[in-house]
């Protein structure tokens, strides 16, 4: 059975392995096992899974919003500045692109993820924008 491996390497630190086990028995269904939590992926009913968890792009998005907070918060406790709740909400879309034609005679689409962030606390203006521009920084992103 082919295997690909993909190695990256970085300095930061990164969850160590994570499987993932097809459910028999059902359309799509995945386990997820990450060594401490196990948890189900699938597709909703309309995309014709059994709607048993989050679809991919859902945990993807879950990936990027909670990574995206949780930097935020560490950030602003290690400066101490007064943040008091983190709130990021996210939308995927796939939008067609303008800069030009895939070869194919359509129109290549591109994946857009957007974040809403909203910050709560007695912050300063230099201090929002300062959390914004670090929101871009978080490593999942």
């Amino acid at each position: 059975m082919p295997c690909i491996r993909v190695t990256l390497r970085k300095e930061a630190l990164v969850a160590k392995s994570v499987s993932i086990e097809y459910l028999k028995g059902h359309a799509y269904a995945q386990r997820v096992a990450t060594g401490t939590h196990t948890y189900d992926a699938d597709e909703s009913l309309e995309a014709g899974g059994d709607g048993l968890g989050p679809s991919p792009y859902e945990l993807l998005l879950g990936a990027l919003g909670s990574c995206t907070s949780i930097t935020l918060i560490m950030y602003a406790r290690r400066h101490n500045w007064p943040l008091d709740d983190v709130t990021v909400h996210l939308t995927h879309d796939r939008v067609q692109s303008e800069d030009g034609a895939s070869g194919t005679g359509s129109t290549p689409r591109v994946e857009v993820v957007t974040l809403d962030i909203s910050l709560k606390g007695a912050l300063s203006t230099e201090q929002r924008e300062r959390l914004l521009e670090i929101a871009g920084r978080c490593p999942v992103h």
